[in-house]
């Protein structure tokens, strides 16, 4: 088992846990983090861009004139793609973009990640990560004694109010709880600071 110290928000070690081999110690599989991630990307999207084909420009019933005899090209109507104020050749329109991933590939996917994460060593456990009131400072000072000076997703166990809060506006933090946890947000991040309660429903939960 890999074994990681547990800090306090002052950066001071308080104990030790042992992670589980087949949750943060597997080889990562990167064909599948890459699958995850662009489907998880692909999810994101919104597909809501439309503009108008000719047929659905309003106007360019009449022919703009005769067929032969003026010296310039044949024109059918003035809503055709070449003309200004004419329709859009291959016009987008809203679509879907989702997708689905088979459930064991997600598992993986976050095994894989995980265990990237476990052995650059960017995980840092936090035995509890809260505070009774709205300081961003408070936060900015736990980064600071835990050594975080890059991309950081704090990881909790549950959403809290005034933790999401506080660390909305800190540069590079990103505030998650263990049910919206996603792959492309653990790989987005250099560290990841798990609270001490997170780390462990995530153990309970992927080594079933």
């Amino acid at each position: 088992m890999l074994r990681f110290p547990v800090l306090n928000m002052e950066g001071s070690k308080v104990g030790e846990i042992e992670l589980l081999d087949s949750i943060f110690g597997i080889n990562p599989n990167a064909i599948v983090l890459r699958e995850v991630i662009i489907n998880y990307l692909a999810n994101q999207r919104q597909g809501t861009k439309s503009c108008l084909t000719r047929s659905e420009v309003s106007g360019g019933g009449r022919k703009p004139w005769r067929q032969k005899g003026t010296g310039r090209a044949r024109q059918g109507s003035t809503r055709s793609p070449q003309w200004r104020h004419g329709g859009v050749v291959f016009a987008p329109k809203p679509r879907d973009y989702s997708y689905t991933v088979n459930k064991k590939v997600k598992k993986l996917a976050m095994k894989s990640a995980f265990s990237s994460k476990a052995s650059n060593n960017d995980i840092i456990v936090i035995d509890k990560i809260q505070s009774d009131e709205f300081k961003t400072k408070v936060f900015v000072n736990m980064l600071n004694a835990v050594g975080v000076d890059s991309k950081a997703l704090i990881i909790l166990n549950k959403a809290q109010k005034t933790v999401v809060k506080s660390t909305h506006n800190i540069k590079n933090v990103k505030t998650v709880s263990v049910n919206i946890l996603n792959v492309y947000d653990i790989m987005n991040a250099d560290k990841l600071l798990f609270s001490f309660d997170a780390i462990t429903a995530i153990q309970e939960v992927y080594a079933r």
